[in-house]
């Protein structure tokens, strides 16, 4: 007896128990429609996407990109030089004749004229030359005097017309020495005033008065009033591209001149292996001579070629790759890229020009994925079409994992390489 009172007992627990856990769980569900009813079933209107992403909200992954077909165009490679700026006409003064410095009228930094003194120089020439010509002058005032005398001997018979022609030849002799005598003493004259040979500004003067200097010193360095040009060296790879008349730009202080090659030397500098380039700059007066300027010159140039999108380019392993949009599928295209800048890309091979490249990126680029042309997307949004109708069918294909029933090596998030990465093509450094 006491037994079954038990087990009624213990019964009647368990009864307790599931009532309790029964109206618990009918508590949560009337709470939760509640709740869904106050959120008036916004998470449905949405296109139903359940929770974790799954059912219909995956429907409308697909990526909208833009595409073009190839363009023709022009690209050019552009390589950056340091170089230095320097005055068209440039005249290094000599001494002619070594001695001692007396006067010094110029100093840097002056503008002279053609033809103004500079300096004189005390030339140990000067007196030994005069001297020459003193003597010189001498021994033709003698000779001339004899011949006069003999000229009545020989008009008398005195004398015959062999000496009287050697009397003649003197004269002539002593004339000569006299005039290379004058010839020196002026040259050694001219030696001791130093003047400018052109009209210009002195850059430089590294001489004072009482200095001694030696036969072919230098004495100053003018720098004509004409234009300035800019000198620079290049690789060898650089100068088979330039020639004359080939347009430069020159930055310095934040200002940009222009200005055209003058000069392509041949020959490589001994001393650095490397090729000098002149380039004349009309319009560069306010730079300083001597100074480092930078330099840009076109190293290469293709032109009326076929180019795309350098966005458009994914390099894998060094090859280059495009992706085609056909009918909303995506197809991966390997090419061949020549030159680019940080516009264009040149393509070499691998596309006809009819193709329409992407050149926006998506993480949905992958050959064989579903995308939507942006004018396409545009186009159907302002028909009133709804999205979800169309994409219905696209379901199973944008509900796929990410890289799912995709080939090893073709993900679009692998591809994609930065711009440092994009342009490291082989041969594309400058």
């Amino acid at each position: 007896m006491e037994n079954r009172k038990s087990a009624s007992c213990w019964d009647a627990v368990k009864r307790h128990k599931w009532l309790s856990a029964a109206g618990l769980l009918a508590v949560t569900a009337v709470a939760l429609a509640m709740a869904a009813k106050a959120s008036g079933g916004k998470g449905m209107q949405k296109g139903g996407a359940l929770p974790g992403g799954m059912g219909g909200g995956q429907m409308n992954n697909v990526s909208t990109v833009h595409a073009e077909k190839p363009q023709p165009g022009t690209i050019e490679r552009t390589a950056s030089l340091s170089g230095t700026v320097e005055p068209s006409d440039v005249v290094y003064v000599y001494a002619k004749a070594g001695g001692d410095v007396t006067s010094v009228l110029v100093k840097a930094g002056d503008t002279v004229e053609a033809g103004q003194l500079l300096c004189t120089i005390d030339t140990d020439q000067v007196e030994s030359a005069k001297n020459s010509m003193d003597s010189a002058a001498v021994s033709l005032s003698e000779a001339q005097s004899t011949l006069s005398r003999m000229q009545l001997l020989y008009q008398g018979g005195d004398i015959s017309d062999q000496e009287w022609e050697q009397y003649q030849n003197k004269v002539k002799t002593a004339k000569l020495q006299y005039d290379s005598a004058k010839l020196n003493y002026e040259r050694q004259v001219e030696y001791s005033s130093v003047t400018a040979p052109i009209g210009g500004r002195i850059e430089t003067c590294d001489i004072e008065t009482f200095d001694r200097v030696s036969q072919n010193a230098q004495l100053c360095v003018i720098s004509g009033e004409g234009e300035k040009r800019v000198s620079f060296y290049v690789t060898e790879r650089v100068v088979a591209k330039l020639k004359q008349g080939d347009a430069i730009t020159i930055r310095k202080n934040g200002e940009e001149y222009q200005g055209s090659i003058s000069d392509v030397s041949t020959m490589a500098d001994e001393t650095n292996g490397l090729f000098k380039v002149k380039a004349e700059l009309p319009e560069a007066g306010s730079i300083a001579t001597g100074s480092t300027v930078k330099v840009t010159v076109v190293s290469d140039r293709a032109e009326n070629v076929m180019t795309v999108p350098v966005d458009a380019v994914y390099y894998n392993n060094s090859v280059g790759n495009v992706y085609l949009y056909e009918d909303g599928t995506v197809h991966k295209q390997q090419v061949e890229v020549g030159l680019y800048d940080s516009e264009r890309a040149q393509i070499l091979s691998g596309l006809t020009g009819e193709e329409m490249v992407i050149s926006t990126w998506s993480s949905q680029l992958y050959e064989g994925s579903t995308v939507k042309l942006k004018g396409e997307a545009e186009s159907a949004a302002a028909s009133g079409g709804a999205p979800g109708e169309k994409e219905k069918g696209m379901a199973p294909e944008a509900g796929r994992e990410a890289g799912a029933d995709r080939p090893d090596g073709d993900r679009g998030s692998e591809n994609r390489q930065d711009n440092g990465g994009r342009r490291g093509a082989p041969g594309q450094n400058q």
